[in-house]
């Protein structure tokens, strides 16, 4: 029984889920770090006036809170956007561009090779015809 759990920890999936979390978490810190650098940057650029909404309540709706955590959101998809998915997008294309196929296993060439050599005798119907070997 405690060796089924040991597996199921160490299963790869689980490994990678979690370091993820971790990583995650600290990555959400860094990023609303940041958030707060852009809303400071706003603020001076608007001569020093908070950037923070919530107060505002045009004809007594408070739609300020939602304003702020929109601009917040807006902040945060472009920091995971630019810095995160961008980088990777370009990672894997530059990968995948270096990437040849695998050359074959020898038996494997070995039976393609002799398929090839029976399909093409006298007489043989075509491989890729449906007859033959399959």
């Amino acid at each position: 029984m405690l060796q089924g759990f040991k597996q199921f920890i160490m299963r790869g999936n689980l490994v990678e889920l979690a370091v993820a979390f971790i990583i995650g978490g600290a990555f959400a810190t860094v990023v609303t770090t940041f958030t707060a650098v852009i809303l400071s940057l706003i603020a001076k650029v608007t001569g020093g006036k908070n950037p923070d909404m919530t107060s505002f309540t045009p004809g007594d709706v408070p739609v300020g809170a939602f304003i702020t955590a929109a601009i917040a959101f807006l902040i945060l998809a472009a920091v995971v956007y630019f810095f995160v998915v961008t980088p990777y997008n370009a990672l894997q294309a530059r990968m995948s561009r270096g990437e040849e196929a695998a050359p074959a296993a020898p038996d494997i060439a070995l039976l393609t090779e002799i398929r090839d050599l029976l399909a093409n005798r006298p007489g043989s119907t075509s491989v890729e015809g449906g007859g033959g070997l399959t």
